[in-house]
C-alpha cells in the first residue's frame, strides 16, 4: 500500500511540474524585436520580414525549434532579457561592453556601424565634424544617444521613439540630421530618397543576437547553428538577398 501511494504522489508531483513548466520551453524561441529598422526587421503588409527575421528563423530551424516573435520598443529589449520575458533579443542590436554586463551575446552575425544623414542637397553638414551646434535626431535607447552625448557634445539632440520619425524630422527640417545604423539608412535611401547618408561613418560596429545570461547553452547553440549556415552556404544566399544592390 506504501509503494502504490509514493508511486501516485510521485507521479502527480511530476504532472505538476509538467503544467508549471512553459510550453514553449522545448520547441519554441521566445524573440524580441522592434520590427522598425528595414531591412534589418519591419512589418510589411502585415507580416515580420528582413534580414534579422529570416536569419533567426533559418538558425531556429538548424536547432529544431520555432520562433515566437514579439514586437516591442528598442528601449525595452535589454530590460525585456533581464526580467525573462523573452529567451533572446534580435534587432540591428550592437554588441557592447556596457550591454554584455546585463545580457549575453552569440557571435557577431553582421558588420554595420553609426552613421549620418541629411537632407538631399544639404551641404551645411558634410561630415561628423560639422555636427556642432546642429539638431541631431537619434532613436531612444540606442549607441547613438550615447555615443554623440560622449563625443560631439555640443549636439542638440533630438530624442524620438522610431527610426522612421528620425527620417520624417530631418525630411520636414525640423532637424538637421539624423545618427542611425548604416543599414537603415541605406534601405531609407535605396526605397524613400530625399535624404543622403555621409561617406564617413561615425563607427565600425559588430551586430549581435542578444541572450540572458542565465542560458549559456543557448548561447552555445546559436554560435553552433551559426556556424552551420556559414559553413552550408545559407547564410551567404540570406545576405545576399537583403544586401545586394
Amino acid at each position: 500500500m506504501k509503494v502504490t501511494r509514493r508511486f501516485v504522489l510521485a507521479v502527480l508531483a511530476a504532472c505538476q511540474l509538467a503544467w508549471l513548466a512553459p510550453a514553449h520551453a522545448q520547441d519554441a524561441l521566445r524573440v524580441a524585436t522592434d520590427a522598425t529598422f528595414p531591412p534589418m526587421e519591419y512589418v510589411e503588409n502585415g507580416k515580420l520580414t528582413g534580414f534579422d527575421v529570416e536569419l533567426v528563423e533559418a538558425l531556429a530551424a538548424d536547432m529544431g525549434k520555432k520562433v515566437e516573435w514579439t514586437q516591442i520598443d528598442f528601449k525595452g529589449l535589454v530590460p525585456g532579457l533581464v526580467s525573462k520575458r523573452y529567451d533572446m533579443a534580435v534587432s540591428a542590436i550592437y554588441i557592447t561592453d556596457e550591454r554584455r554586463k546585463v545580457v549575453d551575446f552569440g557571435d557577431s552575425y553582421y558588420a554595420g556601424g553609426l552613421v549620418v544623414m541629411v537632407k538631399d542637397g544639404d551641404t551645411s553638414i558634410q561630415g561628423p565634424q560639422d555636427l556642432a551646434g546642429k539638431n541631431v535626431t537619434v532613436q531612444v535607447g540606442t549607441k547613438s544617444v550615447s555615443y554623440l552625448k560622449e563625443h560631439f557634445p555640443d549636439v542638440r539632440l533630438v530624442e524620438v521613439e522610431k527610426n522612421d520619425q528620425m527620417f520624417n524630422l530631418v525630411a520636414i527640417g525640423r532637424a538637421d540630421a539624423a545618427v542611425t545604423g548604416l543599414p537603415a539608412a541605406y534601405q531609407y535611401v535605396r526605397t524613400r530618397g530625399g535624404l543622403k547618408v555621409l561617406p564617413e561613418p561615425l563607427t565600425t560596429e559588430a551586430y549581435g543576437m542578444a541572450v540572458r545570461k542565465d542560458t549559456p547553452e543557448l548561447t552555445a547553440a546559436l554560435n553552433q547553428s551559426l556556424a552551420n549556415l556559414k559553413a552550408n552556404g545559407t547564410y551567404d544566399a540570406i545576405v545576399k538577398k537583403w544586401f545586394s544592390n
